[in-house]
């Protein structure tokens, strides 16, 4: 009987474990959107921006562009320009150009990133592609727009900002919908 006791407290402790492990998992997420935060690491863009703000016409800060794909992501993805130098407070814009080379509709996802990450939370786009899973058809090629601000107090010491795209395919959890021709 204590052998079955014994047994019966084991596999007890390790589904209890399960159970923690899994809830852990779930918790991950959220934790780690914390701790960027707090801790401003990851490049996190501060997202869709609503505000006004003047120029400063007296400052520029060169912004770079970089567009990559995940390893497994075969389309062609590159911004129109390398970099653009850019007034704090002034809107503007940059096209990426994203080309479907298959012969099959694909879905992808664009995850932005800023260097330096301490510099993110003075950069808001006010509208931008990778606020939304886009759609190309076989051989199908798109200019995909980013419009931004960089914040008149993002601090002096801050020249240089890059804004990194990384594409992923996303096909196989988002298949496209079949266009119906009309």
């Amino acid at each position: 009987m204590s052998e079955a006791l014994s047994t019966r407290r084991l596999v007890t402790r390790l589904l209890i474990l399960v159970v923690v492990m899994f809830a852990f998992g779930f918790a991950l997420v959220p934790i780690y959107d914390v701790m960027c935060k707090a801790f401003g690491i990851n490049g996190k863009t501060s997202g869709a921006y609503a505000g006004t703000q003047t120029v400063d016409e007296q400052r520029q800060v060169r912004v770079q562009f970089i567009a990559t794909n995940a390893a497994d992501m075969v389309w062609e993805f590159h911004p129109e320009a390398n970099d653009l130098l850019v007034h704090p407070g002034a809107v503007n814009e940059m096209k990426f150009i994203a080309q479907n080379p298959t012969d099959k509709p694909m879905t992808a996802q664009a995850i932005p990133s800023v260097v330096p990450s301490e510099a993110a939370a003075y950069f808001h786009k006010t509208a931008c592609f990778c606020f939304t899973q886009q759609v190309l058809q076989p051989g199908e090629r798109i200019e995909m727009v980013v419009r931004f601000i960089v914040d008149r107090d993002l601090p002096k010491d801050v020249h240089h900002l890059t804004l990194g795209y990384t594409l992923f395919d996303i096909t196989a959890r988002h298949p496209p919908v079949a266009s119906n021709g009309g």
